[in-house]
């Protein structure tokens, strides 16, 4: 007998690749899974930061639909190499700062990788065509398959039959009239056949399972960029800008206001690296300072850190500060009325 032939599917923990996977299966490819970890990766965080999500069920989808097919699934830390297809996108940004097209490139272009080095023969995914409107047109998707590199060694079989032939079609190692032709963003058909593998509880399709396709969160990291002077980031970086309220009363410095106790509890595990400042006299929020502040911009944050506790509509309230030196002091304060906060501070 001969050994099967090996694919490997991105996973993004979605319908798509999960149905894209499963056809492979059942042509008796060996599939394996592959889940790339951007750092901008939805996946729970916010639901497991905080408070208000305490009840709902936390789970890897990309694990989720690899224990579903019962196949291997590798999680491989990009984030380092990713960072020039969020800075420098040749192709661009999508509606918000979503490099989709660069990005999906990327991802087949490190499969391809993967592949040669793992001894597997072809990739596959779950793309259909025009479901997203940037990377999966049916004139970009020749554009992932050339700049990856991968060429015709990736498949995607949820609409491989409207595009050319590729080589695992070609060389006989699956039947292309067993694959699909879907398109657009009607997704009934792949809930039709889901529903025919007796698949349930699968992740719902929400813009995608990037954060950088999130208005909210691209406005943030926008910010971020453009008052340090320079488009860079770390993963700690890209992690607040998940969590909290975030307010920039002064170009200089934001704060990041903790929402409930789950994110005063994530937020404390920062203050060796930020100014932190919380009400001593009232219950209120851990509340972090990022960015170089003076005596006069310590005031300020107080005043608002005072704003956003219980001591809101007190004369006076207890305010803690402990600058990232190690040094603590504490200032006694009014809060600021809400009707001075202008709703620009707002990031």
């Amino acid at each position: 007998m001969t050994q099967p032939r090996k694919a490997a599917a991105l996973i993004s923990g979605g319908l798509d690749s999960l149905l894209a996977a499963k056809l492979m299966l059942d042509q008796g490819i060996h599939v394996e899974g592959i889940n790339f970890f951007t750092g901008f990766c939805v996946e729970g965080h916010t639901h497991a930061i905080r408070s208000k999500d305490k009840n709902k069920p936390k789970r890897n989808n990309a694990l989720w639909v690899a224990e579903t097919l019962g196949i291997k699934l590798h999680i491989v830390d990009v984030i380092e190499p990713y960072k020039e297809v969020v800075l420098n996108p040749s192709h661009g940004y999508g509606a918000n700062l979503n490099p989709c097209l660069d990005c999906k490139g990327f991802m087949v272009g490190k499969a391809l990788e993967w592949i040669q080095e793992n001894g597997f023969d072809f990739i596959v995914t779950g793309e259909v065509i025009g479901q997203r409107p940037m990377s999966q047109r049916r004139d970009t998707m020749p554009v992932i398959a050339r700049e990856s590199g991968a060429g015709d060694l990736l498949l995607r079989p949820l609409c491989a039959r409207l595009l050319p032939e590729t080589k695992p079609e070609r060389e006989g190692w699956v039947d292309r009239e067993r694959l699909l032709n879907l398109s657009g963003r009607n997704r009934k058909p792949q809930i039709a056949l889901a529903k025919q593998y007796g698949f349930e509880d699968y992740a719902q399709p929400a813009g995608g399972c990037c954060f950088l396709t999130d208005a909210a969160y691209s406005k943030k990291l926008a910010d971020l960029w453009e008052n340090r002077g320079e488009k860079q980031y770390d993963l700690d970086d890209i992690m607040l800008l998940k969590v909290g309220r975030h307010v920039r009363p002064k170009p200089n410095m934001k704060l990041i206001v903790a929402r409930d106790d789950g994110e005063n509890n994530f937020l404390s595990g920062y203050k060796k690296r930020f100014t932190s400042l919380y009400s001593v006299s009232h219950k209120g929020p851990l509340v972090l300072l990022d960015g170089e502040a003076d005596d006069a911009d310590l005031e300020l944050a107080a005043r608002l850190v005072a704003r956003f506790g219980q001591g809101r509509d007190a004369d006076a309230v207890n305010i803690s500060i402990n600058l990232n030196d190690g040094s603590s002091r504490e200032m006694v304060i009014s809060p600021m009325p809400v009707n001075e906060i202008p709703q620009e501070w707002y990031v």
